[in-house]
């Protein structure tokens, strides 16, 4: 039988992207099977009797990995030492000393400083280079990313001291920093896109994604939104519960939201819209991509099948699986598949899967960039047999993500060889950093991105400054292709400068500036869906 769920009882059921969390399944006690006994019998065998000793703990690590992929795609195992990092971004907190770092020619920099963090709070800025942690040499050592974590990362109310060198002074600076609770934020990005109408870039879907979104709603409309462009591009997933909440803001009362149905029918559920939203009348548009996935889905899907908004880009990803996440008593942690979820038309936007062939499945998105989808709509193979319909009939397919309403092609037009090259060697990226390193006092005058752009050298100039970086780091001047992509390297040089000096939201403030799904979505969002759309 069936449940349906209204809004307010969400907050007794989490969920992650599809992943549904609790530490047990609880089933029901029931003698074991042939296979079960077997495969006892066999690891029993081995601790008594194989000819050399084996540890058995290791040989089950090995073992449940491999009965995993033999279901689905999306089963997995997490082994206990890993569980807390995996947890870290879903969790929407960690405790360390709050910086964004980058790895520059074997340098860790800081890039940005969490406002109100244990970092700032002692002086550490950003542009300064992180040379020792607690007396361990880190420069030049070739030191990863999980490296820093290890590093800076650590309980709350720990020490850490750190050796900085500073561009204004000649000895390096050392820093005791205690440890605090630093938030992991959901929405990278939101301001106005023209008059009328405010951007929201949510990249994942954390346990504090609702609270932060709903944040960026009122601080828009206080700017004078009535319409919302909701960025879900490179959006992979998360927990489900915040997805939930977020579309219920825009739809009427008893809408459906999405609904899931496994093994165990009593456990189906149907989520709906309690009607209390503070949103239902602004106009919205959702930008997908192939990147777009499970927790954004069923935020796209909702919007898209009742009629609510417009859905632009590409076709997503396609996750339309539940995974329950059972801690096991050595504080592993199994991520079962239960349940598939369903958009409000009934449909299931599970992309098609081989059980055991892993290979083929994340293959799939290089095979649709190889067969042009991101290109055309046309070359797009619609799963026209699992058709649905809208609210207000217009018909949307099953079995294989959602396809937007409004298709815009990825923009190729401005790559060529030399920005191939530049951006695969990380140059745009160092050349940034060393720039506003070089300049940061005068930089630092522009406290808007407007202000910001206005202190920068002409576009030629600082795309000639970039070239010369570009030759004395290994990549030579060829004037016919740096004239292609000119624009696209310019605009990515003033976006990365704009974030060293201003944060991300400031980075994706002007590199939508030339995106044109971005542009499709301004146009689009106050516009309503109807079914000759």
């Amino acid at each position: 039988m069936k449940r349906k769920f209204w809004l307010p009882l969400l907050f007794a059921v989490i969920f992650i992207g599809g992943i549904w969390v609790g530490n047990s399944l609880n089933p029901i006690r029931r003698t074991k099977t042939v296979g079960e006994e077997k495969l006892l019998e066999v690891i029993n065998l081995i601790n008594t009797s194989y000819v050399d000793s084996v540890e058995i703990d290791s040989l089950v690590e090995l073992t449940i990995p491999t009965l995993l992929k033999y279901l689905d795609p999306h089963s997995a195992y997490i082994p206990a030492e890993q569980l807390q990092a995996a947890n870290v971004e879903l969790d929407g907190k960690f405790s360390g000393i709050g910086i964004s770092f980058q790895i520059l020619n074997d340098t860790l920099s800081v890039i940005e400083v969490i406002s109100g963090g244990p970092a700032e709070k002692v002086g550490v800025l950003p542009g300064d280079r992180i040379l020792e942690v607690d007396g361990q040499d880190i420069a030049s050592q070739k030191i990863t990313e999980q490296d820093v974590f290890s590093l800076l990362r650590g309980e709350k109310g720990t020490h850490v001291k750190i050796t900085v060198k500073r561009t204004n002074s000649a000895k390096p600076i050392e820093f005791e920093i205690v440890r605090d609770d630093i938030p992991v934020e959901s929405v990278d990005a939101a301001y106005m896109l023209e008059p009328g109408v405010g951007y929201i870039k949510v990249s994942r879907f954390a346990r504090n994604t609702y609270n932060e979104f709903l944040q960026a709603l009122y601080k828009l409309r206080v700017e004078g939104a009535e319409n919302y462009v909701i960025d879900l591009r490179y959006n992979t997933g998360g927990y489900m519960e915040p997805a939930v909440m977020m579309a219920n803001e825009f739809l009427s009362a008893g809408d459906i939201i999405v609904s899931t149905r496994g093994a165990n029918h009593k456990d189906d559920q149907i989520f709906q819209s309690d009607g209390i939203g503070a949103f239902q009348e602004c106009g919205i548009a959702v930008l997908i991509n192939e990147f777009t996935a499970s927790a954004s889905e069923i935020f796209s899907g909702a919007i898209q099948d009742n009629d609510r908004g417009w859905v632009i880009g590409r076709r997503s990803f396609g996750k339309g699986l539940v995974q329950h996440p059972v801690l096991l008593a050595d504080s592993s942690e199994v991520r079962l598949t239960v349940q598939r979820y369903y958009t409000p038309s009934g449909r299931c936007i599970q992309k098609p899967y081989i059980p055991g062939d892993i290979v083929d499945y994340e293959a799939e998105l290089a095979n649709r960039f190889n067969n042009g989808e991101s290109l055309s709509a046309d070359s797009i193979k619609l799963h026209t047999e699992d058709q649905h319909l809208t609210v207000g009939g217009r018909s949307v397919y099953g079995g294989g993500g959602i396809m937007p309403d409004l298709f815009v092609p990825e923009d190729t037009s401005k790559i060529t060889s030399y920005y191939i090259n530049v951006s695969n060697q990380n140059l745009l990226t160092k050349f940034a950093y060393e720039y506003c390193d070089l300049n940061r006092p005068e930089l630092q005058k522009g406290k808007t991105v407007e202000e910001l752009v206005k202190l920068l050298p002409p576009d030629n100039v600082l795309l000639d400054s970039f070239v010369h970086y570009a030759s004395i780091n290994g990549v030579p001047a060829r004037w016919f292709y740096i004239n292609i992509s000119a624009p696209l390297i310019v605009n990515q040089l003033k976006a990365l400068i704009a974030r060293n000096i201003l944060g991300l939201s400031a980075y994706y403030e002007i590199i939508n500036s030339t995106d044109k799904a971005v542009d499709e979505a301004a146009k689009h969002a106050p516009k309503p869906l109807t079914a000759d759309s």
